[in-house]
């Protein structure tokens, strides 16, 4: 190595050294501190013991851990195929050509920059039992509305329902996809005779199946996560008999009021590897039906 390509290293590591100690800082460390404390009794007040896999034993047997669990499954498997449906669909009405386009994108977009304690706050209102706003137009109806979130049955598709408020984001991301379809394709399709749907289903859907793909496994990311709603608006410990216990609620309960730090390691390992495998079955489960551009 000549001097200058010596300089030239020096001064790069030098360039980068920020970001190194960044990512090793408050990156690396914290994921492999987590690792271990997930090996050890450990309750912040206190050194770590080690004591091997009993935490993830423990949790084979702990029942709120299976409901949290349970909670979680039940609250993705409705919010993420649902909220694909109606960001996809409303993607679809606002890529028309109609006066006033601008304003009704905004109009739609605009819930998902409300702060999500503000959000959750206002959504307390709405499904207030007593002097809520839906409850309100329910009985106007002569239909007899739940306490949606003090009931066990109707405090999940509560907050089920009020996921859509934030579907903004994906709703743009189906947008900028749908706007970068060829119009010769849909041309085709109308010269062999498809009608809307035939076009949507032939064309729109295999031309934007990245951008599927791509909301997809950002709503496994997002919906395993959620925290702030149910911890904002339901009572107690995680809801009525914990019908709102989701995972995150769950593990930090068990991290910062139980002070069980190790325990909650172990919650946020399984946690990753949950979020990573229903990601790569995601992707595995794409693969012949995700169309890239340009490559085969």
């Amino acid at each position: 190595m000549t001097k200058a390509e010596k300089t030239n290293l020096r001064n790069g590591l030098l360039f980068v050294s920020p970001w190194i100690v960044g990512i090793g800082c408050f990156i690396l460390y914290p994921i492999l501190s987590s690792l271990y404390h997930s090996l050890c009794d450990y309750s912040v007040l206190e050194p770590p013991v080690f004591i091997g896999l009993t935490n993830y034993i423990d949790l084979a047997r702990d029942q709120i851990f299976w409901k949290s669990l349970w909670n979680t499954f039940f609250y993705a498997f409705f919010a993420i195929p649902l909220g694909l449906a109606i960001s996809l669909s409303l993607a679809l009405l606002l890529n028309t050509k109609i006066r006033g386009l601008a304003f009704y994108r905004t109009i739609f977009f605009l819930p998902s920059l409300v702060p999500i304690v503000a959000m959750s706050m206002l959504w307390m209102w709405i499904f207030n039992g007593q002097y809520g706003v839906l409850n309100y137009f329910l009985s106007l109806l002569g239909i007899r509305a739940p306490a949606w979130l003090m009931n066990v049955h109707w405090s999940k598709p509560a907050l089920i329902i009020m996921s859509f408020w934030a579907i903004g984001y994906s709703m743009v991301i189906f947008l900028a996809g749908l706007q970068d379809v060829p119009l010769s394709l849909y041309e085709s399709a109308e010269i062999d005779g498809a009608n809307f749907l035939h076009k949507i289903r032939h064309v729109t859907i295999p031309m934007i199946s990245p951008v599927i793909l791509f909301n997809l496994i950002m709503g496994i990311i997002w919906t395993f996560q959620i925290f702030a709603r149910p911890y904002i608006m339901t009572p107690g410990p995680g809801g009525p008999a914990r019908s709102t216990t989701f995972y995150t609620l769950y593990l930090f309960q068990t991290a910062f009021e139980d002070l069980r730090m190790g325990y909650a390691s172990a919650m946020a390992w399984i946690l990753f590897l949950i979020i990573l495998s229903l990601t790569l079955l995601a992707i595995r489960l794409s693969k012949d039906r995700v169309y890239y551009a340009g490559v085969r």
